[in-house]
């Protein structure tokens, strides 16, 4: 295995590496740190924590399916919420962020429900915090729908879902598969819920009144959201009021038909225990479905949904809180990244392990919901999740395949070149007519939905992004592929060009955010050819120097994905964030530059006696402005990735990175 170093590294020197200093210990610290956590069958996977409102909302699933009362484990939940309870009294949607409604409200519910007194100090400020801005009149579309199934408000204060939508053809407007597949998912059994207009068993008969200025009950439809536009706003607030009047004459029998072709739906991609979607939200909707549908706890589809969902919990001696998901393949590839790069004879064969893991996870046999715009295309991508058929994505599918393009320059592998090939060609057949990527979809870019009352959250769509395409774009050039040779990329590399901010950053879908989506993209060109003095690169070289922090890292908050963003501000140091600046940094041929070397020194400073780096912080997006994602892995395997990274460049001639990422 010692052989495959000098091909794997990022530079393209054939000399030997030797570590020396503190950089070298550094980096043989953390790859010592990361092995540590290494699962038995030779994967990587890492906590990934949304804020409070998932773990909230799984207590008050259980209350609302009427199940025996787990003492210990709510207590370990609700010593969760009230940790991660804002200064401000209610609870945000990152760490040390400002409060948010939704949030607070389902805690508060949470915590009244587990048994915490109205009159316990944290309570009283919550419910505070909720009413003097204006009470919880001012919740969020999904939070509303729980609220109507608990019987605290009625269905007028939620948007009219006819589950007749899966009976429409596919020239509809209001067509699935115009959404994203985060949004179908959870609309499906949500729809059939909405149908029904089931009521919670809630045997302790917990209620919130208290958090509303007004009688709950009498609260109609939300308001306009922000990144909404008034005339498609009105025009959908009319649709909806109609539908209103005429849903109860719709016939018996077309609803029965159409709540048949949702439950069938849904079947069809059930997935097992990693559950539809393989997200938290559609899973518990599906397990409420059924509920309402008559069928009992032991019924084979809602218990294996049901176990699913237990599945995604993370029980500490004190502590425990329920994860929107699981992310092994994303942990591990991007692990085996920074273990390649790392190239030491106790991280390459890990490394190998890991991607031998990844093999048989490729979709090779399922088209899943990608197919209907694409039905001349083969599968062949991974999903974020240990099994999630129907979704995969063409982040990790990039991320997959340049790890294993990696590891085959050094060591000739059959498998790895197949894998390679169809992943290879899965994603060159989702490229969107705007030239980006897209996250699971091709071509979604209905915009008008965002409109709809219930797309209060602006994230009903899955539209090209500039960080998934820059990532399909490394993915290509490190197979070789250039602007000159295919169209493919030239077309992705327009769309880069046409999507870079006049401050010389770009955007970030999926990660916190110009930091990210700038490194995305820097490393992307720089795989792709283009030269390091183009405009383009040189703007976002000038950009991300001149957002680092004076401790010599770089921060970004969830703040930055406001509406009205304006320019950067600053934001306390992240190892994550630093590490994607400096990695960025490097792709643009910066490996000498001053700012550089401050980063590497602020990494070395701050790593832990047990080489990994500590980050309260959030540095990933679900949705941005609405949900906000921590990755533990983030911290213990970027900061590594760099670093070697920085010692493999620094002892080459050239100085450049010689792959995709």
């Amino acid at each position: 295995m010692q052989g495959m170093s000098s091909e794997m590294h990022s530079g393209n020197s054939t000399a030997g590496i030797e570590a020396g200093g503190a950089l070298g210990a550094s980096i043989d610290s953390a790859t010592r740190a990361l092995l540590g956590y290494r699962q038995a069958d030779g994967h990587w996977v890492f906590e990934l924590e949304a804020d409070c409102t998932i773990p909230a909302e799984y207590v008050l699933l259980r209350h609302y399916l009427g199940e025996p009362v787990d003492g210990v484990l709510e207590a370990k939940i609700a010593n969760y919420l009230r940790r991660v309870q804002g200064t401000h009294g209610g609870w945000p949607l990152v760490h040390g962020g400002d409060f948010e409604m939704s949030a607070s409200v389902k805690a508060y519910f949470a915590l009244k429900m587990i048994g915490d007194s109205v009159d316990a100090p944290h309570m009283v400020r919550a419910r505070e915090a909720i009413r003097s801005r204006g009470g919880a009149i001012h919740s969020n579309v999904f939070t509303r729908f729980m609220l109507a199934m608990f019987g605290v408000t009625t269905w007028r204060s939620v948007p009219v879902l006819p589950v007749e939508i899966m009976l429409l053809p596919m020239w509809s407007p209001f067509h699935l598969n115009r959404i994203s597949y985060w949004a179908r998912t959870t609309i499906v059994p949500l729809m059939v819920l909405a149908a029904l207009k089931p009521r919670a068993k809630n045997v302790s008969g917990v209620g919130i009144d208290e958090l509303f200025l007004q009688d709950p009950r009498s609260i109609g439809m939300t308001a306009k959201a922000p990144h909404q536009s008034w005339g498609w706003f009105l025009l959908f607030r009319g649709l909806d009021r109609v539908l209103r009047t005429i849903e109860p004459m719709f016939p018996n029998k077309l609803r029965a038909r159409a709540i048949d072709a949702a439950v069938a739906f849904i079947e069809e991609r059930l997935n097992g225990e990693d559950g539809l979607g393989a997200i938290y939200p559609p899973m518990a909707n599906v397990v409420m479905m059924y509920e309402v549908l008559g069928k009992p706890a032991d019924y084979p589809p809602r218990a294996v949904t049901r176990k699913g969902l237990d599945k995604l919990l993370v029980i500490g001696e004190q502590e425990a809180y329920c994860q929107p998901c699981v992310s092994p393949v994303w942990d591990t590839s991007l692990t085996c990244h920074a273990l390649i790069e790392a190239g030491s004879e106790a991280a390459l064969p890990p490394a190998k392990q890991g991607l031998d893991w990844l093999v048989p996870r490729q979709v090779l046999d399922v088209k899943g919901d990608w197919a209907v715009k694409r039905p001349e295309v083969r599968p062949g991508g991974w999903a974020f999740q240990y099994n999630n058929a129907y979704y995969p994505d063409l982040d990790d599918t990039a991320v997959v395949v340049m790890a294993m393009d990696r590891a085959r320059r050094a060591e000739p592998n059959p498998a790895y070149d197949a894998a390679i090939a169809r992943g290879r060609e899965w994603i060159e057949g989702m490229q969107s007519r705007d030239g980006g990527w897209a996250a699971f979809d091709v071509n979604n870019l209905e915009y008008y939905l965002n409109n709809i009352p219930f797309s209060d959250h602006g994230a009903l769509l899955d539209p090209p992004t500039e960080d998934v395409t820059a990532r399909c774009i490394s993915m290509l050039a490190q197979l070789g592929e250039t602007a000159a040779s295919s169209r493919t990329v030239a077309d992705g590399i327009d769309y880069l060009r046409r999507t870079q901010l006049a401050e010389g950053s770009w955007y970030g879908r999926w990660g916190l955010n110009y930091i990210y989506g700038t490194w995305s993209v820097l490393c992307a060109l720089n795989a792709a050819g283009v030269d390091h003095q183009d405009p383009a690169i040189r703007k976002a070289v000038d950009w991300l120097v001149s957002v680092q922090n004076q401790d010599g890292g770089w921060g970004e908050e969830a703040t930055s994905y406001r509406l009205d963003y304006r320019g950067f501000e600053g934001a306390p140091t992240t190892a994550s964030q630093t590490a994607w600046a400096l990695l960025g940094l490097m792709a643009a041929g910066e490996v000498g530059h001053p700012a550089v070397a401050r980063g590497v020194e602020y990494l070395i400073a701050t790593q832990t006696q047990k080489g990994l780096w500590d980050e309260p912080h959030y540095t990933a997006t679900g949705f941005p402005r609405v949900f906000y994602l921590r990755y533990h892995g983030y911290p213990k395997f970027f900061p590594l990735w760099a670093l070697a990274r920085y010692r493999n460049l620094r002892i080459t001639n050239s100085r450049v990175v010689g792959v995709g990422m």
